[in-house]
């Protein structure tokens, strides 16, 4: 009779069985089923028509995945078939995984060229422009490649009054990426005209740190105009594909951003001979304005406006005294009757105040006592004022006087005629 075990002892021999027996196994299938966990560990399930079986990438394994596991594709994984004690479930422990049929770098390049797509970082109308004359540049590329020497020597042919300023980074490996991204951030923070991210050329494992997200996301947020001088001609990278302009080579950047100093002089010397043949042309029309102006300011001087307005008096003037003899002699005409007449009023005006005089200095004689030559007559007055008989009242002081004598009586009595 054969002894009997426990589920954990019996669970524990077949785990034993298993993981000596699978070390190491290259399994195809489709992916499902696939969680990211916080961790850093990857679960997902591996199937075909036939078959699936759970699947676990562990967070150290998992970071050197160059792609991102998506539903339904095809993957073959190198790893080993592990046990679960607790739920006694069998799985396969990844190790790396490959795309069945393509690279890892190729769909991974895919993957994040569609996703920034989506999010918009290639738009044309995004791109910022290049300035004309740029005076400061930063070019973020290895100090000790040949790339940089490329750049620095066609910096120095065709714009030597440049400023360079070289941010030296790892253009390869593991962390080329953040120190290229961590770079432009720097650049992007001070007053650079144009950034220049740049290396020769590779295989696309060489190439690849320039197709990681945080150096595409690090140009896409720059405010300074950027380029991405990546390779060689045939090379395309994330970068050339979000920075503003894109390089075939780094030698092939600096021409496309720097003018030609040889033509940048020629265009002055064209620019002086435009001038001057405009400033001459301006010169001689303004010297004929000038001529017209002078010529117009003779004929409307103050010495030509003066004699014009002599004239215009003179001619008014003598216009003016024909004028008045004409109307002195109308006048004359008009008053040598008003004279005569007047001379005939006044000596008529004369001998009639003349005649009223002599009447008035008759009356005035005839009516003064003094001069009354009739006896039996006298003037009364009273109080110093002449006064009438029918004024008089019995006691009355008056006084009589004629052009002799003057005597002071008293009225004794009225007698009415």
């Amino acid at each position: 009779m054969i002894t009997p075990i426990s589920v954990g002892e019996l669970t524990e021999q077949i785990k034993n069985l298993l993981e000596t027996t699978f070390v190491q196994v290259n399994v195809e299938g489709e992916l499902s089923r696939i969680t990211y966990h916080n961790s850093g560990h990857i679960y997902f399930t591996l199937k075909d028509f036939d078959a699936s079986i759970s699947a676990i990438m562990f967070r150290g394994n998992a970071t050197s995945l160059k792609f991102r596991l998506e539903e339904g594709l095809k993957v073959i994984i190198n790893g080993a078939i592990t046990l679960y004690k607790p739920s006694g479930k069998y799985q396969i422990r990844a190790f790396s995984i490959q795309p069945a049929g393509h690279g890892a770098l190729a769909l991974a390049y895919e993957q994040l060229k569609r996703d920034l797509q989506d999010r918009g970082y290639f738009k044309q109308e995004d791109k910022k422009a290049m300035p004309k004359y740029p005076q400061r540049v930063a070019l973020i590329t290895s100090a000790t490649g040949a790339a940089l020497q490329d750049m620095l020597r066609v910096a120095s042919q065709r714009w030597a009054m440049l400023h360079v300023s070289i941010y030296d980074v790892l253009v390869q490996g593991d962390l080329a990426a953040s120190q290229i991204a961590k770079a432009i951030r720097e650049a992007d923070r001070k007053d650079y005209d144009i950034i220049v991210i740049a290396r020769g050329g590779g295989s696309i494992e060489d190439l690849w740190a320039f197709n990681e997200l945080e150096v595409a996301e690090a140009l896409f947020d720059a405010k300074t105009p950027t380029v991405s001088a990546v390779g060689h001609e045939i090379d395309y990278c994330i970068s050339d594909m979000v920075a503003d302009l894109r390089a075939a080579t780094p030698s092939a950047a600096m021409e496309m951003i720097l003018p030609d100093m040889a033509e940048f002089l020629q265009g002055i010397d064209v620019m002086r001979n435009r001038l001057t043949t405009q400033v001459n042309h301006t010169l001689n029309r303004k010297k004929e304005e000038l001529n017209y102006l002078l010529e117009s300011f003779k004929r409307n001087s103050i010495e030509q406006k003066m004699t014009i307005h002599k004239e215009q008096i003179k001619k008014l003037k003598d216009e003016l005294g024909r004028a008045i003899s004409l109307k002195l002699n109308f006048f004359r005409r008009e008053i040598e009757p008003l004279h005569v007449s007047l001379n005939q009023n006044i000596s008529q005006n004369l001998n009639h105040y003349k005649n009223r005089l002599t009447q008035l200095q008759n009356t005035y004689e005839s009516a003064n006592p003094k001069l009354r030559s009739k006896r039996g007559y006298a003037q009364i007055s009273m109080n110093n004022a002449v006064i009438a008989l029918e004024q008089l009242h019995v006691k009355d002081k008056i006084s009589l006087m004629d052009d002799k004598t003057s005597v002071l009586a008293e009225v004794l009595k009225i007698n009415e005629l």
